[in-house]
């Protein structure tokens, strides 16, 4: 298991990592719990472990979602979404199970794991400044941001990929998923969005997985931390045409830029690129409409024409 030896008692595995590990008796066992002891933990997907190992945990506390939700200080739904494996756990997270299961650390060299999952290489680089950064700017003329997709979307826009397996797929959708995390943080980062009208006319996928995506940027919208703006058809070309980028702001560091590329992205830190690229971001949202207007917009194309 992660992190060292897996050790089988009663109703629960337990995981030595350079000290002695304490296993409770639990009155319950955990489906396949003898197994567990000896399979090939690398093998089975470390979201769904995660997500099991939690819902075990909360089956044998005689927890409810909510009651869990309460002693996490997390929302009831966020842990519904770990628990089906539609979100990843933070850190924090992470931890605070391992306080109120009194697990020694068994959650949080679980979630180590996850930060294993399988980014596309190019965009590895990039993953650990999303996930700290105080602010991002984004912007996108083709395709919706992998940050505010739904899993129907991203499974469509994921299945392009050539020479891709079905469990590929569902890793690099896992881990697309898991990045969204971020926004799930008491203090979220700053989203400035600004899309072309483009991203919201591509048909990916069918028209109800492209309407429950228009909606998801609608709900943004409403969202204190999201600034969302739509550069019209009516403006017409404009620089942003030339490729998608992110700005990374990590308080009282330098930005960091991610280049959307013919070769799947770039990571750049250069200062005189993230100067020019912000640059370009502020010129693009001096073409895009209002906040409101650009939610009218949203909504307005979900119901009209993604129906």
């Amino acid at each position: 298991m992660v992190g060292g030896r897996a050790y089988r008692c009663q109703g629960w595995t337990a995981v030595r990592s350079g000290r002695d590990a304490r296993c409770d008796s639990l009155s319950a066992p955990v489906k396949g719990c003898d197994e567990m002891a000896t399979a090939r933990e690398p093998e089975r997907p470390s979201l769904a472990l995660f997500a099991a190992e939690l819902r075990a945990a909360r089956g044998h506390a005689g927890l409810s979602r909510e009651d869990l939700a309460v002693k996490l200080n997390y929302s009831a739904s966020l842990v519904a979404m770990i628990e089906t494996e539609r979100r990843t756990p933070s850190r924090d997270f992470a931890a605070r199970c391992d306080e109120v299961f009194d697990t020694p650390g068994t959650f949080s060299r679980l979630e180590e794991r996850l930060r294993d999952l399988p980014y596309p290489a190019s965009f590895r680089p990039f993953a650990g400044y999303e996930a700290e950064a105080r602010s991002l700017r984004m912007f996108e003329h083709v395709l919706v941001p992998g940050l505010l997709q739904t899993p129907e979307y991203a499974r469509a826009v994921l299945s392009t990929r050539p020479h891709t397996t079905s469990d590929e797929l569902e890793s690099l959708v896992a881990a697309r998923l898991a990045r969204q995390v971020v926004l799930d943080r008491k203090d979220p980062p700053l989203l400035w969005v600004v899309l072309d009208e483009g991203v919201l006319h591509r048909p990916v996928g069918t028209p109800e997985v492209m309407g429950a995506q228009l909606r998801r940027l609608a709900a943004l919208c409403d969202e204190a931390y999201v600034t969302l703006q739509v550069i019209p058809f009516s403006a017409g070309g404009h620089i942003g045409l030339l490729g998608a980028f992110v700005i990374a702001e990590m308080g009282d560091l330098p930005g960091i830029v991610y280049l959307e590329t013919a070769a799947d992205g770039q990571t750049v830190e250069d200062a005189a690129t993230v100067s020019q690229v912000a640059l370009r971001f502020d010129s693009l949202r001096s073409e895009a409409l209002p906040h409101s207007a650009s939610k009218d917009l949203i909504v307005k194309l979900a119901e009209e024409r993604w129906t």
